[in-house]
């Protein structure tokens, strides 16, 4: 319960505007106590930010390597520690904790120590142009080089207080931006944990900076501040419009990753077991907590029976519980708020007429804000426990009848991160990926390939990351131009 201090330029600093408790979603009671940053120290940690820039811009690509290689052994080194953390201050389980938030973060620190080598030259075609206003008939050159933005205000999200600031600050640090860190007000602890090994490993006073606070004038601050080059968001739609509005005002560069309501079609030739494990996970990864998630099942006919009996004996036979018994499966939601919302939209799919097959209800724990697993079937594309995020344990079944029906009701949403499609017929499947508007589709599977770009069509953001792709998102383009 040692009160945690902001860290700015390389300080740890005591916070203006005291701390507040944060609350272990299993026990209810307080892991930590976070520091409320004041405005002007978030304005500050951006101006930190802005001062070390012109320094960790000019340093050499192999220092930026070395930097974010130690940082990853130094996360890595005491694995167990922030994997106790993590779980205490999230609700993840154990193995969802070390596997899926610690490890991968370190993960991406190696990852993005390797990407800061990569080439930032593309090499153009030379051009034979006429004379014109500008200057006289010639041979042109060109290159395309990647520069860093600048400073980087990185807004994260609830759900994973390690992976997602990891693939926000080390892309960034490779391409030589400094960055500002607001995380989630629920689990900002971890984070913390993250600029110390950041710092033990070198990196410079103010190329890293961490601010926190649950009044939403922090994350205000760490947007508008007119230090702040690009901010790159997770989270809520709305927020991130709220966001876009302000980085519109100064013309700021956004990277947004925003919600998802995924379909997955199963189509009549399916393997239905395969589609019944991938869809599953929805109950069990997170609490459903992912954006991610195939929680909009689009079932062929022929199925859907099949799929629904498979769906709800899967969630059936997931042990809910305390996250740091290795047999738990499904562990709390993040916040007692949160479980209600959760539980809201479950009576609404009720109201709508949807039919409660298994699940929505409490378990029978004396703490925890816990939801059980909750399916429904006989669903329609208009209700709003199907067109709308709940960010839950919460999967709806919709049947169709042909392929073109399927694609209909898949792209009639808002969002558009990633849809799934489960078929035998392979061409089928691919052929169906290309009419689907959303930035990935998992042909027979919900895994990831952690090079691909990764983000949404329509509500579901802007912009892409993950692989190469993030040091692009963390760049500038710059034309350099010279007679031949």
């Amino acid at each position: 319960m040692r009160p945690q201090k902001l860290f700015i330029g390389g300080a740890w600093v005591e916070p203006d505007l005291g701390h507040y408790e944060v609350i272990d979603p299993a026990t209810e009671e307080a892991v930590g106590l976070a520091p409320e940053a004041s405005r002007a120290q978030v304005h500050q940690a951006a101006a930190a930010a802005r001062e070390a820039f012109a320094a960790w811009s000019r340093t050499r690509p192999e220092e930026r390597a070395a930097v974010l290689d130690r940082a990853a052994d130094l996360v890595r080194r005491d694995v167990e520690a922030h994997t106790a953390l993590a779980r205490a201050e999230s609700g993840a389980t154990t193995a969802t904790a070390r596997g899926m938030q610690v490890t991968v973060a370190a993960a991406r620190f190696r990852r993005y120590a390797r990407g800061a080598l990569e080439p930032v030259e593309q090499p153009l075609l030379p051009q034979i142009s006429t004379a014109g206003p500008m200057g006289s008939a010639g041979v042109f050159g060109a290159v395309a080089v990647r520069r860093p933005v600048g400073v980087v205000t990185c807004v994260t999200s609830y759900n994973n207080p390690w992976a997602n600031p990891a693939g926000k600050v080390a892309p960034a640090l490779a391409a030589g931006n400094t960055v500002v860190v607001k995380p989630a007000p629920q689990d900002p602890l971890s984070v913390y944990r993250m600029a110390e090994a950041l710092q033990e490993a070198g990196a410079p006073p103010g190329t890293v900076n961490v601010v926190t606070g649950c009044a939403p004038e922090v994350g205000e601050a760490a947007v508008d501040s007119p230090d702040v080059d690009m901010v790159s968001f997770t989270g809520s739609t709305a927020v991130g419009q709220r966001i876009a509005q302000v980085c519109g005002r100064d013309m700021k560069r956004q990277l947004m990753e925003l919600g998802g309501k995924g379909a997955a079609l199963v189509f009549d030739d399916a393997d239905v077991e395969s589609a019944v494990r991938g869809i599953g996970t929805t109950f069990s990864f997170y609490s459903g907590q992912i954006c991610t998630a195939p929680t909009r099942v689009l079932a062929q006919r022929g199925v859907y029976e099949q799929v629904v009996a498979g769906l709800a004996a899967y969630a059936g036979r997931l042990r809910i519980g305390d996250p740091a018994d290795p047999a738990t499966v499904v562990g709390p939601l993040i916040s007692a708020a949160h479980r209600e919302r959760v539980e809201a939209y479950v009576e609404l799919g009720r109201k709508e007429g949807a039919r409660l097959v298994v699940g929505g209800g409490r378990p029978a724990f004396d703490r925890g804000f816990y939801v059980a697993p909750a399916l429904f079937a006989e669903c329609t594309n208009d209700m709003r426990v199907v067109r709308e995020e709940i960010f839950g344990p919460v999967v709806v079944v919709v049947p169709f009848d042909d392929e073109e029906e399927g694609v209909a009701l898949a792209n009639d949403s808002d969002y558009g991160l990633i849809d799934y499609v489960w078929s035998g017929d392979v061409a089928r499947a691919f052929r169906v990926a290309g009419e689907l508007r959303v930035g990935g589709v998992g042909v027979n599977t919900v895994g990831r390939n952690m090079e691909a770009p990764f983000g949404g069509f329509k509500r579901s953001g802007v912009g892409r990351d993950v692989g190469s792709y993030a040091l692009h998102a963390y760049s500038e383009l710059q034309a350099v131009v010279w007679p031949g």
